[in-house]
């Protein structure tokens, strides 16, 4: 499980939460911008994002 935090999203669940919810969280992160939308409001993040947490399995 990945998650990345966008700062206009809607809630912003705690971290402990999640790693309570996902025993197998690998990655979190927090973007310095973006909403509920983040693929159309920040594409260039958003990709980025997916391959940072794409690259934790890479020759896994």
């Amino acid at each position: 499980m990945g998650v990345t935090l966008f700062p206009k999203e809607f809630y912003t669940p705690p971290r402990a939460w999640a790693e309570r919810a996902f025993s197998k969280l690998v990655y979190w992160n927090q973007a310095s911008k973006g909403g509920h939308f983040a693929a159309f409001e920040q594409p260039v993040i958003f990709a980025e994002e997916m391959r940072k947490f794409g690259r934790l399995f890479r020759g896994a």
